[in-house]
């Protein structure tokens, strides 16, 4: 039997700035207000798609743990090895599974690191490569913002001669640059203007998403749900009115409701009981603000075969990225959405050999290619959309990524 592979975890002491340790080279991020984990350096990775994508991803999960021998003095959520992962919106494009090398974690101003590996404990870079400047040509994405607006009056009658309730259609832009993107500006500058989305990167995908599809935490279970959003104007007193009118709003009520219990369904299952409130709140963003619900339940302790890729499977794709009822939406999203969503729009985040860990649902990102980054903007269309309006609320969905890339 070949020997096992050492995992060490330590504590490392106070505040570290986690976005500025990283290499310039394939960083894994997942932040959120300075608190949360990075990574580098590629210990194992693999793809996984089609129709069993998460029982495949468990299984190669659950198999590098078995090589592991886990020498843990910190004992925390986060600590120990750690598989960042990044699902497709489609189950039959690519998803992405990666174990860093070397970890690093912060929670409530204690930070630890985590490597892999029977060397002594890496050495953090005192200095990391400067961060790269570049200059960006705009283009079109897969349709011009006419040719969206027409695939968004075909879904609104989609919806009135079907059973379809709510699509959500997305839209892309294609940004070129004279030179390899770096990423980490981009995450040091969303985490700076965005503080409360998780900054989030995985193998080239990057973003700051508002939007918590699961967090497990020693049985609980959370989901934070966005559905219905309207742009800032920048003026408290005019915001706190739009405020009021979203949270008033027939029609944003409407698609939030939809996507609140399609999540609150999906977590029943596993749940002894869940909680849902009444009504949502407004969640302000630097540059939007959307109806949220934060969906919160107990897993049933009997049921052990229950982890991460069991609720994932039944959670996504939620009605707040596809639409209601989903297998409707899904195949009005193929036919007539225009382009390929990649992970766009996909479950991202972190697991803990405990099972403990935080995934989000990949929204206000890009994918770097190299020299190339392809930006996505979704919006939740109903019997009520307007195509002008939904162009408008996407141009406001692109700013994040827009103004990152300066």
């Amino acid at each position: 039997m070949p020997s096992l592979i050492p995992v060490t975890s330590a504590r490392l002491g106070d505040h570290l700035p986690l976005l500025e340790l990283l290499p310039d080279s394939a960083p894994l991020t997942w932040v959120r207000g300075g608190d949360g984990l990075v990574g580098w350096g590629n210990y194992a990775s693999t793809v996984v798609k089609g129709a069993n994508r998460f029982t495949d991803a468990r299984n190669w999960w659950h198999q590098q743990l078995e090589k592991f021998a886990i020498a843990d003095s910190v004992h925390a959520s986060g600590t120990g090895p750690i598989l960042f992962t990044s699902f497709s919106f489609d189950p039959d494009e690519e998803s992405v599974l990666v174990i860093p090398q070397i970890v690093v974690g912060m929670r409530n101003g204690s930070s630890w690191i985590t490597w892999i590996g029977d060397q002594a404990q890496p050495k953090l870079l005192e200095e990391v490569p400067a961060l790269a400047d570049a200059e960006f040509n705009w283009g079109d994405g897969s349709l011009s913002p006419s040719e969206w607006q027409l695939r968004v009056t075909q879904a609104i009658k989609e919806i009135e001669d079907t059973n379809l309730e709510k699509v959500v259609l997305a839209r892309d832009l294609k940004i070129n640059s004279h030179r390899q993107i770096d990423a980490r500006k981009i995450l040091r500058n969303l985490s700076a203007e965005y503080p409360s989305t998780w900054i989030f990167a995985v193998d080239g995908l990057v973003g700051a998403t508002p939007e918590l599809l699961l967090r497990l935490s020693r049985g609980m279970v959370t989901s934070r749900v966005l559905a219905g959003t309207i742009s800032k104007t920048g003026d408290d007193e005019k915001d706190l009115a739009l405020a009021a009118s979203l949270a008033r709003s027939s029609k944003d009520l409407e698609e939030h409701e939809y996507a609140v219990r399609s999540v609150a369904d999906a977590l029943e299952l596993f749940c002894t009981s869940t909680n849902v409130p009444e009504s949502p709140f407004v969640l302000h963003l630097a540059n939007v603000m959307h109806l949220a619900t934060d969906v919160t339940g107990a897993l049933i302790e009997s049921k052990k075969s229950v982890d991460a890729f069991t609720i994932l499977d039944k959670l996504h794709p939620s009605a707040a990225v596809c639409g209601t009822p989903t297998n409707i939406a899904a195949d009005v999203i193929k036919r007539i959405e225009g382009m390929s969503r990649g992970r766009y729009a996909g479950p991202v985040g972190w697991l803990d050999a405990r099972g403990d860990g935080e995934l989000g649902i990949a929204l206000r990102c890009g994918q770097i290619t190299e020299n190339e980054i392809q930006i996505y903007a979704g919006c939740g269309i109903v019997a009520g959309s307007n195509p002008e309006k939904e162009l408008t609320e996407s141009s406001a969905k692109f700013a994040p990524m827009r103004t990152a890339l300066i």
